[in-house]
């Protein structure tokens, strides 16, 4: 079981910030911004090169509720991404989606 399996299980602590019976979104540990969110589908999916058309449903769902997120937390402005595979810096082998935001973003590519 990974890492963001084992937070959605309970059985590693988390911040909470979200949770429905398809997705789980917590507080990074090491924030890249002063809001650093992760939402992570309940679904082991390891990377985005493995969505395919059915999971459409729960991307739009994950983006959807990144907004919500997003306003809840003050932000007017902020980034969502997401790593597939290590050469892009994909550093836990499980979907998930960097929600930040609270501070002027550079324009590199993180």
């Amino acid at each position: 079981m990974c890492i963001f399996c084992k937070i959605i299980a309970g059985e590693i602590p988390s911040t909470k910030v979200y949770e429905d019976e398809t997705i789980y979104a917590f507080r990074d540990i090491n924030p890249q911004a002063p809001t650093h969110i992760l939402i992570v589908p309940k679904r082991h999916i390891a990377r985005a090169g493995e969505l395919t058309e059915a999971d459409g449903v729960l991307v739009g769902h994950i983006f959807a509720v990144a907004a919500q997120v997003a306003k809840a937390e003050g932000l007017e402005s902020f980034r969502v991404v997401t790593n597939s595979g290590k050469d892009a810096g994909q550093t836990v082998n499980h979907l998930h989606f960097h929600l930040m935001g609270g501070r002027v973003l550079s324009n590199a590519m993180v």
